[in-house]
């Protein structure tokens, strides 16, 4: 049972990881620029938003590692 609540989480941040790296914006903008986020490029990366969107990525991509490492765990000695 608990190897299945792992590997839904795991599932979830893997998805998350990859929708939130897509907002990210890069040199050109990106797709944070349809939602609001976009402010020109002298600006890139000074907003709020950029900054709680690279504070959401970073805690999706530890829950991510940590997922990563307790599924190693279970199915090793499982």
């Amino acid at each position: 049972m608990l190897v299945w609540v792992v590997t839904t989480i795991h599932m979830l941040m893997s998805a998350a990881i990859i929708v939130l790296v897509l907002l990210h914006s890069g040199k050109g903008g990106g797709l944070s620029d349809m939602f609001g986020g976009g402010m020109g490029a002298s600006a890139a990366g000074s907003t709020v938003m950029e900054k709680n969107l690279n504070r959401i990525t970073v805690l999706a991509a530890l829950v991510w590692s940590f997922t990563t490492v307790a599924l190693g765990m279970l199915l090793t000695n499982g």
